[in-house]
């Protein structure tokens, strides 16, 4: 009996990337083309092109059609089948997941990428084995996704862990209202401990621009100003995942995306978060880092399908 390969996709705003992983999980072939801009039917062309490519290079012709999932940065409500939430604007509204299957002939399964990364880390990653996995994209934006007995938790509404677009916790007067978001709302989790949110906290409060990036290495290299700007991340980080706690009390809390490899929050997240945990004492949650790193999206989306 032939061994059926899986495919994931990370649908990204900039890049798509596929990999294709055999029966026992080890990745066969992997490639990444750019995103199509504001282009809902480029974009399905491109993500089966991917897939075919994929299956091309593994010997689909042998074999039985892959599985497919894909992840990507928004979310499907399943009442109706419509893309939400997806910061490409463009899948907003659109029925991606029924457009994918009659494009590759199979069932395609899709979810949000900061899901896959939690699938990913409680199937073969950080998080192996734990039942309950709260993990965390924090990048460009500022993910969340849940992860139950290694399968996607996803509600009624489609935004299961969707923890940025709350208002940041204890505020303090400094940082009422918030800044904008463009989900509508102010002071979402997202405007604060993202890369974006650090550059404009540090601009807001030393009138410098600088990166995400330039800002971690700056305070690497003893810049003050850019180790406070560390330091205010490490804390509204701690008050967010704090509420995540009280409310879901996760076995572990993964966090993947750019920031992640900032290892010093490893150390300081988990007496940040017990600062504010109902009734006090040490964190016994473990903060880890997601072990596959940037490949754990495209994964956690090969993981849809289980084996």
């Amino acid at each position: 009996m032939t061994e059926r390969i899986r495919i994931g996709i990370d649908l990204g705003g900039t890049k798509i990337e596929g990999l294709a992983l055999d029966g026992r999980g080890v990745e066969i072939a992997r490639m990444r083309i750019a995103t199509p801009q504001h282009d809902y039917a480029a974009t399905v062309r491109a993500i089966a092109a991917v897939v075919q490519e994929l299956e091309r290079r593994v010997g689909g012709g042998a074999r039985e059609a892959a599985s497919v999932g894909v992840g990507i940065p928004g979310t499907i409500v399943r009442a109706t089948g419509l893309v939400k939430n997806a910061n490409s604007t463009w899948l907003n509204g659109q029925t991606l997941e029924r457009d994918l299957a009659a494009a590759l002939a199979r069932p395609v399964r899709c979810a949000n990428d900061a899901n896959c990364l939690a699938v990913s880390e409680a199937t073969d990653g950080a998080a192996a084995g734990a039942g309950l996995v709260f993990a965390v994209i924090l990048g460009t934006g500022c993910g969340g996704g849940i992860s139950v007995n290694g399968a996607v938790r996803v509600g009624p509404n489609g935004v299961s862990g969707e923890w940025g677009h709350n208002p940041l916790p204890w505020a303090t007067p400094e940082e009422l209202p918030g800044p904008e978001c463009y989900c509508g709302q102010r002071g979402c989790i997202e405007t604060w401990i993202s890369g974006t949110g650090l550059a404009r906290d540090h601009l807001r409060m030393t009138g410098k621009q600088l990166s995400g990036p330039e800002i971690v290495a700056a305070a690497a290299g003893g810049d003050g100003a850019a180790e406070a700007s560390i330091v205010r991340l490490e804390d509204r980080a701690g008050r967010a995942l704090a509420s995540v706690v009280n409310l879901l009390d996760p076995d572990v809390i993964v966090i993947g995306g750019g920031l992640s490899k900032l290892d010093r929050l490893y150390a300081h997240l988990p007496a940040l978060i017990a600062r504010h945990l109902f009734g006090g004492g040490e964190l016994a949650t473990p903060v880890l880092k997601a072990k596959h790193g940037d490949a754990s999206g495209v994964r956690g989306a090969a993981w849809l399908w289980p084996a």
